[in-house]
C-alpha cells in the first residue's frame, strides 16, 4: 500500500533530521514508533540512497523488515551518510546539494528458475529488484537500477558482479528472490 504525501513528508524530515543528528551527535536520530500513525509503526524493510550533485554519495538499507518503518528509516539515513564503506562519512558542508530517496521495499518472494535464459524471461524491467545469493555471496539492486541497466542480461551481469561472481557465473544452488519498491525522494528538506 502506497504512503499519502504526508507520511512521505514524514519520513524524508526524519531522514533529514537523522543525518543532521548524526553530524553532531555521531549516532542516528532516536526514534520511538509510537509517537507516528499506524502506518509508519509497520515493520517494513527500507533502503535510503543519497545523491550530491547527482551522483551517489551513499546507499545503506535492509532487506527484511527488523524495525518499524519510521525507525528503519532513521537508521538506513544515518548509516548512508556515516557507514558506508565506498566513501568517507558525509561532513556538514556536503549537506549542500545533498538529495534522499527513500525505498520502500515489499517482502522478497523466492523466484524459482531453471536456468539463466528463464530468470531472464522472468524478470521485470522497472518494476523488480533481485537478491542474488550464491556459496556465501549476496548481492542487490533496487529497481531503480534499471535506470542505468535497463536490459535484463545487463542488470543480471552487473548484479552477479556486485555479489562477488563472474557476471557468467551460473549454478543451481543459485537463489534468486525479487522485491518492488515504492521510492520517493527529492532534495534534503530544510530544519524543522
Amino acid at each position: 500500500m502506497a504512503l499519502d504525501t504526508e507520511n512521505r513528508d514524514i519520513l524524508m524530515a526524519v531522514a533529514a533530521a537523522s543525518i543532521r543528528h548524526g553530524l553532531s551527535h555521531g549516532r542516528p536520530l532516536p526514534v520511538s514508533a509510537a509517537d507516528y500513525v499506524e502506518e509508519l509503526r509497520s515493520y517494513r524493510a527500507t533502503f535510503v540512497t543519497l545523491e550530491r550533485h547527482g551522483d551517489l554519495r551513499g546507499c545503506i538499507g535492509t532487506l527484511e523488515a527488523v524495525r518499524p518503518l519510521v525507525e528503519d528509516v532513521a537508521h538506513n539515513a544515518f548509516a548512508a551518510a556515516f557507514s558506508d564503506p565506498r566513501f568517507p562519512p558525509l561532513a556538514a558542508a556536503e549537506l549542500e546539494g545533498l538529495a534522499l530517496h527513500l525505498s520502500i521495499l515489499s517482502p522478497p518472494e523466492a523466484l524459482p528458475v531453471v536456468s539463466e535464459a528463464d530468470l531472464l524471461r522472468q524478470m521485470r524491467p522497472g518494476i523488480d529488484g533481485l537478491i542474488l545469493s550464491d556459496r556465501g555471496r549476496r548481492g542487490t539492486f533496487l529497481p531503480s537500477v534499471w535506470e542505468s541497466l535497463p536490459s535484463p542480461a545487463q542488470f543480471l551481469h552487473h548484479l552477479k558482479l556486485k555479489a562477488g561472481l563472474p557476471a557468467d557465473y551460473w549454478s543451481d544452488t543459485l537463489q534468486i528472490s525479487r522485491y518492488t519498491a515504492e521510492s520517493f525522494g527529492g532534495p534534503l528538506p530544510p530544519e524543522s
